[in-house]
């Protein structure tokens, strides 16, 4: 029995070892397995994480520290050697080591390599129009949200976490592998009132620098106004919160045209809601699509249940809001807000100042963890456009900038002012994309020369337009100056006989027409010892009236001679000596679309038009040239629109001074018809 015990227990032994070591054997396997499977899987990164800059450095700076820092990268499909994609992490950070706090902070990024931004941390894209994912290979403004201040260390007795802020950056660039690393080309602060050098490059990876406050600089900031001034620019938006409650507030937005030569058609006006805000009612303007489907399926309708979302107006992150027509600008429930209804018309304010702007009110629902009185916080990204007849005219906004609140007459009579509760104002520049057709041209003619020279060939664009029909490269043909009230496709018999008649040559294609909406002559009327005239007539071939029209003409060298329009209203430009301004009188100051003739069967289409005789004096521009040059413009504006000037001028190879008798006579010759009307 003994030696059948020491026998069991000895093959117990061993069978114990032998599955330990089989159990470290598979252990040993699945470990490396495990490893394997995870070399694959993951990507592996070009470098190791860099240290962030030493805080030797970032205190050193009594300013504000920047630094930039290449965290990690690696490749990524579709494999392409000869730009190869590679994910990119980043950070940026922004210290305020100054003595006073740093407002509406703006970083800008040189980005460098095709980048393509995939996430932004505690900062949005400050052209107001990017929402990520965007390319921004050019460079691009970072503004802070939504803290947007850096409080100082002095006010905060040293703490970081008011004084830093840290933007984390995911995305992708193209073309830069290890052992590269793709740093931008430049990191600075965009804030007016600092001097920023170049930033340091350490250790590859980190690139740094300080920017000192510009003692030259005076900031507008007092004790007593702790905000920003506010800034100038082509529209300028204010966000003012009116009345403000624990679960909504009301919010008068106020949309504010700046430049002398644009305006607004049928404005459209849209922002993005960072906070899962909603627009429940609005006075003065509507949303282009009422729709609270993303409240009834979304988080609003969760929190929110009692709430009837069929009377809500709008649950969309990024609605957009059009004006109210004219009809509705005494609605009870819609309208009876100062400058609305207007169907989106804003004028420029040297054209009638109350039609430069326009105004509405919307109540937001807010949503937690924003339930308070005090909880204020705008939406963001906001887009404006312009709408017909100025598709092209483009604004970029910047982001909202806190401001001091604004005033407003009190709405008991009484001689007092009330102020909004906060206010922000976001500004608004125009662009225009580069190679855009014009929508309107000028054609010239002179007393001194029998042929008008018509607008050019495709002035306004020929893209539509078969080579075969018409050449878009011979210059326009020359006309008798009658021939410029007739339609394009029905002067051609005019045209061939003038170059006849002219011993012109006459190509073959004709060349094509100007493709413009509305013309506009300017004709050299006289030229005398004291002064000259000039006529100038607009004419609209397009379909629709033009209400409110206004142009500029500038006349570099002439222009400061300017005394008189006569069948206009006419002045010279706010902040320049060469341009005139000029718009309708009241009452006729809508010019007529194209119609048809009293007998269409026989006579063609006939424009809409209007005409005014200019007075020009030579006393503070004895020098000029009128009949060479000094008497054409250089620039003609129509309703915001920069016009197609010919290439070349009339001749004046025959030109001679009018007596002052021939000038009034010229004039009462270029009024007779107009006075008739």
């Amino acid at each position: 029995m003994p030696s059948c015990i020491g026998f069991n227990s000895l093959s117990l032994s061993l069978s114990l070892h032998e599955t330990m070591a089989l159990n470290l054997r598979i252990i040993f396997v699945i470990t490396i397995s495990l490893s394997l499977n995870t070399s694959h899987s993951q990507p592996t990164p070009q470098q190791q994480p860099p240290p962030p800059p030493s805080a030797s450095l970032s205190t050193a700076c009594n300013g504000v520290f920047l630094s930039y820092t290449h965290t990690t990268g690696y490749p990524i499909p579709p494999t392409n050697p000869a730009n190869q994609a590679y994910r990119f992490e980043s950070t940026v950070t922004i210290l305020n080591n100054g003595l006073n706090e740093l407002k509406s902070w703006k970083v800008f990024v040189g980005f460098q390599y095709n980048e393509l931004l995939v996430s932004a941390t505690n900062a949005v894209l400050a052209d107001g129009t990017s929402s990520i994912p965007a390319f921004v290979g050019n460079g691009t403004v970072f503004a802070g949200f939504p803290e947007t201040d850096l409080k100082s260390a002095v006010e905060t007795a040293g703490d970081w976490t008011q004084m830093e802020v840290q933007i984390r950056l995911v995305g992708t660039q193209f073309g830069v592998g290890a052992p590269n690393v793709p740093l931008p080309a430049n990191v600075t602060l965009v804030n007016d009132g600092y001097n920023c050098p170049s930033p340091t490059i350490q250790s590859n990876y980190v690139m740094h620098l300080c920017c000192i406050k510009d003692s030259s600089f005076r900031s507008k900031i007092t004790a007593e106004n702790e905000f920003l001034p506010r800034q100038d620019g082509d529209i300028t938006i204010m966000y003012d919160v009116m009345r403000s409650y624990e679960t909504d507030y009301w919010a008068q937005v106020s949309i504010s045209n700046h430049n002398t030569l644009r305006r607004l058609d049928n404005w459209k006006l849209s922002w993005e809601w960072m906070r899962d805000e909603f627009i429940y009612g609005m006075k003065g303007a509507y949303p282009y699509v009422v729709d609270t489907s993303y409240c009834i399926f979304g988080r609003q309708g969760q929190f929110y249940k009692d709430m009837d979302f069929s009377a809500a107006l709008n649950c969309e992150r990024r609605p957009t809001i059009i004006d109210l027509p004219q009809t509705r600008a005494n609605d009870t429930n819609l309208g009876r807000i100062p400058f609305c209804c207007r169907n989106g018309t804003i004028l420029p304010p040297n054209m009638d100042p109350s039609k430069s702007k326009s105004i509405f009110q919307m109540q937001v629902y807010k949503m937690p963890p924003d339930l308070n009185k005090s909880e204020l916080i705008p939406p963001q990204k906001w887009k404006i456009i312009g709408g017909t007849p100025n598709p092209d005219n483009q604004y970029q906004c910047g982001p909202p900038v806190r401001v001091s609140p604004s005033t407003f007459p009190d709405s008991s009579g009484l001689p007092t002012e009330s102020r909004s509760i906060a206010s922000w104002q976001v500004v608004c520049n125009i662009t225009r994309p580069k190679q855009t057709s014009p929508r309107c041209c000028v054609s010239f003619s002179a007393f001194f020369n029998d042929s008008a020279i018509p607008c050019s060939t495709c002035a306004c664009g020929c893209n539509n337009i078969p080579s075969q029909t018409c050449s878009a490269i011979e210059p326009a043909l020359l006309l008798p100056p009658y021939a410029l009230l007739i339609p394009f496709e029905n002067r051609t018999v005019e045209a061939v006989e003038w170059a006849e008649i002219k011993r012109l040559s006459v190509p073959n294609p004709l060349p094509c027409g100007d493709n413009c909406g509305v013309n506009i002559n300017w004709h050299l009327l006289s030229d005398y010892r004291g002064g000259w005239t000039a006529r100038i007539t607009l004419l609209n071939w397009g379909e629709t009236d033009l209400a409110d029209w206004f142009a500029a003409v500038q006349l570099d060298n002439a222009g400061p001679g300017f005394e008189q329009v006569y069948s206009f209203n006419g002045t010279t430009l706010t902040g320049s000596n060469n341009t005139i301004f000029l718009q309708g009188i009241n009452d006729f100051n809508n010019l007529a679309a194209e119609k048809d003739d009293a007998n269409p069967r026989k006579h063609p289409r006939v424009p809409g038009y209007q005409q005014s005789v200019i007075l020009f004096t030579k006393k503070t521009t004895p020098n000029i040239n009128v009949a060479r040059q000094d008497g054409f413009p250089t620039k003609v504006i129509f309703n915001g629109d920069e016009c197609a000037l010919p290439a070349v001028l009339p001749s004046s190879g025959g030109s001679k001074i009018m007596t002052a008798t021939t000038v009034l006579v010229s004039l009462a010759t270029a009024l007779a018809p107009l006075l008739m009307q």
